[in-house]
């Protein structure tokens, strides 16, 4: 009996922290993600182009990267789980009123400056910056998971949203993505997130405290980890990171709110083009934790060098296979290296940097990937006005993924990575 009590052990309640919000990224994500789904009705109902429809996207983007390093302050030196919350308040209730949508002005400030500023708060930086704090060994592994669940929430929401769509109405799906936010995201916040595990008198990863204290003992801090966020531009890796990222989000944002468009003028139904963006979004799923697993084991920094190259081939086939066969290619390579960029960026942040400043830290590096989403999705939107076709924009955004896997791969890991830092004295001793 006693020793059945020793042998199962409770389930160490970081994990508990790690499905809230997968489940608040799940949402969230979901919900912005869809936004493709609604430009073709609006366009229909209120005569607006692509390009407008375009700007208020894609400002919602910059305007989300802009508020995220203030917000990522907040949480720092705040309670980072009130920060999740008060965003998915504002987050639900702007979403549900763009079901009340009558000029462009009210949708650019509603989707484009009050969702896009709320979003910052429950933004899947800021959660990573919270499981951080929750693991260290599997942090990687927990990250990915995390990032899975955005993946989840297009591969859902999105072809669900454009069923509710054809089913009703656009103004009735704007409504329903609102509810779900206030009515599931918000409660699980409030009820399972726990800013820190001091605060529950427990360990990262759930260790015992002699095995936390024995730990702390034989870790070394990173050569350029900071206590401040401003001393992270002091050093290269805080440029090679944020410079790939900044690619990243050209690439990302481009597909974000114009791979629908793109599919059904390459012939897909709207219902068909939904689903290959949900396929997109399930092979995200075995990207980031595939990213998530294989960074705890081998280096970061390779993979997602390797990340950035695989969504470049993926650009180069989407154009010499024009039509129904380039689009699903397209959907398979980058559903495994869109989202899988994430937890390989965050967690190398963290390694290198240090968690004091990390939600900072990761905020000014989402505001460079917001920066390229919000340049990449206006001059897609305002290219395909002129030249009736994404290939210009979508050329561009490919060959750009060259240059960001070389930024990536040449940042040097071993020698300003933490998790390095404890095998120096090993190192030394067999010399």
């Amino acid at each position: 009996m006693q020793a059945d009590q020793k042998t199962h052990k409770p389930l160490y309640y970081g994990w508990y922290v790690c499905a809230a919000t997968v489940f608040v990224a799940f949402v969230t994500t979901g919900a912005r993600s869809s936004f493709g789904i609604f430009i073709i009705p609006l366009e229909e109902e209120f005569g607006w182009s692509r390009f407008m429809l375009s700007a208020a996207v894609g400002t919602g983007f910059l305007i989300n990267g802009i508020t995220q390093p203030f917000v990522g302050r907040l949480f720092d030196r705040f309670s980072g789980r009130n920060v999740i919350m008060a965003g998915l308040v504002v987050a639900g209730l702007a979403t549900a009123s763009l079901s009340l949508t009558f000029s462009y002005l009210y949708l650019f400030f509603v989707f484009g400056v009050l969702l896009s500023t709320a979003m910052s708060g429950a933004n899947i930086s800021n959660t990573m910056a919270l499981l951080s704090k929750w693991f260290r060994r599997r942090r990687s592994t927990v990250l990915g998971i995390n990032v899975a669940g955005a993946s989840l929430g297009g591969l859902v929401l999105v072809p669900f949203g454009m069923f509710l769509l054809q089913a009703t109405s656009w103004r009735v799906t704007w409504l329903a993505l609102g509810l779900m936010i206030l009515l599931l995201a918000l409660p699980m916040v409030y009820f399972f997130i726990k800013d820190d595990p001091a605060d529950m008198g427990l360990q990262p990863d759930g260790d015992t405290e002699e095995r936390a204290k024995s730990e702390a003992s034989s870790r070394q801090r990173g050569p350029i980890e900071v206590e401040e966020w401003s001393h992270s531009f002091r050093s290269w890796p805080m440029w090679q990171i944020s410079g790939a990222y900044t690619i990243c989000g050209v690439t990302t944002g481009m597909i974000s709110a114009h791979f629908v468009p793109y599919a059904i003028g390459q012939g897909f139904s709207g219902t068909l083009a939904a689903t290959a963006f949900g396929v997109m979004m399930a092979l995200n799923v075995l990207g980031g934790l595939g990213a998530g697993f294989l960074g705890d084991r081998f280096g970061r920094k390779n993979l997602l060098a390797g990340v950035y190259a695989l969504r470049g081939i993926a650009f180069i086939l989407l154009l010499v296979l024009p039509g129904v066969t380039g689009v699903w290619i397209f959907a398979i390579l980058a559903g495994f290296s869109w989202i899988a960029s994430v937890p390989l960026t965050s967690s190398l942040t963290a390694d290198v940097y240090g968690l004091r400043a990390l939600a900072t830290i990761s905020g000014i590096s989402f505001l460079c990937h917001q920066v390229g989403s919000f340049v990449s999705i206006l001059a897609a939107g305002l290219l395909f006005d002129i030249t009736g076709s994404y290939t210009v924009p979508f050329a561009i955004g490919g060959a750009l993924l060259f240059p960001a896997a070389l930024s990536a791969f040449s940042v040097k890991e071993q020698k300003y990575s933490a998790r390095y830092q404890q095998l120096a004295p090993t190192a030394a001793a067999g010399d």
